[in-house]
């Protein structure tokens, strides 16, 4: 276990918040959960039953893992005696301002104040705070016990120390932190994210594809693409031996063109509803377990694979 991480304290208990707690355990840190629901330790139960066999397969020793989970009353509490304390409550600055003052004031001077704000960044909620310098964004992707990215996105008056601190608390938990320079609404996933569920939703609502049938273009094309090389190398590749290069020189001008002609979807309320129906068709006869456990499953699996492939490259 890293020697300066050694309690967590995570405050908010929905999804986001019970994975981190499941993944800060597995990796040997007492965690102490704070949340007002009244079904908490119902919650924190169920979570660390439900994943731990994704712990395992991540090759993480899940004995005891219950054992190092505490429930503290409120935040303060659970910040106490804390190393790092993970954030994960609603998307609001006001939100935020307060609780952040709160950690400030009742977390250990050394703790590094990490938010998993997935849009604000934190210098919107940080600006009157006289100790903002270790605090900054930490922002996973769902699950954040199975997805490795986590974005680290500094504040106009977060520190190096702390910047570094960051990289060094999702490393050692395995994840692939990439540190994010420019503080932008969003970030960078989530803007990729929604770039392509503008265009998504629009091609739905011409009528040019069903929601099922783009979920298996972007499975059967893209997705797998990408999750081996991600859209700069594979573009790289795509312009063959002359790379990026020849590409940009042969095809830019027509795929500009292209960008011009990306749509905008209308989104009004009858066109939401209709897509709401089409979505609701192609998956609504599963249940959210069955589609998460099933999700969880080829993404361990995807993982797996791509672990074995870099193995066999070194």
């Amino acid at each position: 276990m890293s020697q300066r991480f050694r309690t967590a304290a995570v405050i908010g208990a929905g999804t986001i918040g019970l994975s981190w707690t499941a993944l800060f355990a597995g990796h040997g840190l007492t965690v102490r959960v704070s949340d007002p629901r009244p079904d908490l330790a119902e919650a924190v139960a169920a979570a660390l039953t439900e994943f731990t066999p994704h712990l395992a397969a991540q090759g993480l020793d899940v004995t005891g893992l219950a054992e190092r989970v505490q429930l503290a009353a409120d935040v303060t509490e659970a910040v106490r005696d804390a190393d790092v304390v993970q954030e994960n409550g609603p998307e609001n600055v006001e939100f935020k301002k307060d609780l952040f003052a709160t950690l400030v004031r009742e977390a250990p001077k050394h703790a590094l104040l990490l938010s998993s704000s997935s849009a604000i960044p934190s210098t919107a909620f940080t600006g009157d705070l006289d100790d903002a310098g270790r605090i900054l964004i930490g922002h996973p992707f769902n699950p954040p016990h199975l997805i490795p990215l986590v974005e680290v996105v500094p504040g106009e008056r977060t520190s190096e120390d702390s910047v570094r601190a960051a990289v060094d608390f999702y490393t050692f938990l395995g994840r692939t932190p990439v540190v994010e320079r420019k503080e932008i609404p969003g970030f960078v996933g989530n803007r990729l994210q929604n770039a392509l569920s503008r265009e998504a939703i629009y091609l739905v609502e011409q009528g040019v594809v069903t929601p099922a049938d783009l979920d298996k273009v972007m499975t059967n094309s893209l997705g797998i693409r990408w999750a081996t090389v991600g859209p700069f190398l594979g573009s790289h590749l795509g312009g063959g031996p002359g790379g990026y290069r020849h590409l940009a020189e042969h095809i830019g001008k027509s795929m500009k063109k292209m960008w011009a002609g990306l749509g905008q979807p209308s989104q009004n309320e009858a066109e939401q509803e209709r897509l709401i129906e089409a979505v609701e068709k192609a998956y609504g006869s599963s249940t959210y377990s069955a589609l998460a456990e099933a999700r969880d499953r080829k993404q361990l699996a995807v993982l797996s694979a791509l672990d074995s492939a870099s193995k066999e490259e070194n």
